[in-house]
């Protein structure tokens, strides 16, 4: 079980108490979390979080690369993921990764927005 986050806020669910997740959803939830924290701003966990806003940086060709290579650090630590692969598209001057992941015989396509 796992507490429900939405726009980097825990949601409400409606009786005075915060909102759980389980299965698939408290996966993603947790994927999401991964991919949107930036790696190393939690003091006791360095590892926690990934390099995702780093792609600003880089030249639009390394973007896929990296978004993968990003990606597979960040989730390094949940059993059974596995990341096949990632795209990164700019619009609006807001770069947008969607990563491709495995979960139980499953694809499971994330969109991650970063913020530049």
């Amino acid at each position: 079980m796992s507490l429900l986050l939405k726009q980097r806020d825990y949601t409400a669910d409606g009786n005075g108490g915060v909102a759980a997740v389980q299965g698939g959803e408290a996966l993603l939830n947790e994927v999401l979390f991964r991919l949107t924290v930036r790696r190393g701003s939690f003091p006791f966990l360095p590892g926690l979080g990934s390099r995702m806003h780093q792609l600003r940086r880089e030249k639009p060709s390394a973007w896929e690369t990296l978004a993968q290579q990003f990606a597979v650090e960040a989730l390094a630590e949940l059993d059974g993921v596995t990341v096949t692969g990632a795209r990164v598209r700019e619009e609006a001057g807001v770069l947008a990764a969607e990563v491709s992941l495995l979960w139980q015989g499953a694809q499971l396509p994330v969109q991650v927005w970063l913020e530049g």
